[in-house]
């Protein structure tokens, strides 16, 4: 990954550009809070919007990248399919609904939001069809082990351009990276900041100290030295700016190292094989 500025972009596999850095709205309330969110985004050079059926804020989404004066083709939008509504048929409603709710002709990129395991070759052929349909400009997963990937690669007729997994120091998964790469699978990393629980870690701290940064910037700088697109969360002015402050500094690759390092196979969230027990008992 060619590290430059906020207005930097990676190549998917299907020749898409893809801004590296974004806002996620998991969470962000419908309306108000999700508008200004984003609002504070735009005004900081953020072009990347990744939200979701299920975080009920794809109406407020829409309507705050529609009264920005940033044209809509300069704005990177993802969306993703839920749970119940995957399948072949359910799929195709479900894109038609979200870009509804968004008040848009395409999303830029639309994902697996969990692999449900006895639909997901009929939900991966349902988002082909999305993609030929030019819905979406780009297709992916998110939450998904090697057997899910395989899965997808070995039934389906299109390769994913991007996984959206769980991403922080504790949590690396440098087989995941690995995996994707050989395969030229754009990787994506959610919880980036692990919830808030990583931003104590001594090792870090040290590191930020060295560049007069905060904990939270190093470890997103981190996060695009390790070829990962990011997408940190935030409903706050001052964070969402301050998050984006990551490109007058450059980790050594010590430091890379020893951040890979914390690495402990820690989830804040649920495994890919076994997600339907964690949400069944929600």
């Amino acid at each position: 990954m060619n590290i430059t500025d906020i207005n930097g972009r990676v190549k998917l596999n299907n020749g898409l550009e893809m801004p590296y850095f974004g806002l996620g709205v998991y969470k962000s309330k419908d309306g108000d809070e999700v508008k200004n969110a984003i609002n504070y985004a735009l005004k900081a050079g953020y072009r990347h919007i990744d939200t979701a059926s299920f975080y009920k804020n794809e109406e407020g989404v829409g309507e705050a990248i529609r009264e920005s004066d940033i044209p809509r083709e300069e704005i990177f939008v993802t969306s993703k399919v839920w749970n119940d509504d995957q399948g072949y048929e359910g799929t195709l409603k479900a894109i038609d609904e979200s870009l509804a709710k968004l008040q848009m002709d395409y999303l830029d990129l639309y994902l697996i939001h969990w692999p449900v395991p006895d639909t997901l070759t009929e939900t991966w052929r349902a988002m082909e069809e999305i993609y030929k349909s030019g819905k979406a400009k780009a297709i992916g997963l998110c939450n998904c082990v090697e057997h899910q990937m395989d899965e997808i690669i070995e039934n389906g007729t299109i390769k994913p351009m991007l996984l959206q997994n769980e991403f922080h120091p504790k949590l690396v998964q440098q087989n995941m990276l690995d995996y994707c790469a050989e395969r030229n699978i754009q990787y994506q990393g959610w919880s980036p900041l692990m919830r808030g629980q990583i931003l104590d870690n001594e090792v870090i701290k040290n590191i930020a100290e060295k560049y007069r940064k905060s904990t939270a910037q190093v470890v997103l700088r981190w996060d695009l030295q390790k070829g990962v697109i990011t997408i940190p969360k935030s409903v706050h002015e001052n964070r969402i700016k301050q998050n984006a402050e990551i490109f007058d500094f450059k980790l050594t690759e010590d430091e890379v190292q020893q951040i890979d390092a914390l690495d402990n196979n820690e989830r804040t969230g649920a495994h890919p094989d076994h997600f339907m027990e964690h949400f069944a008992n929600k």
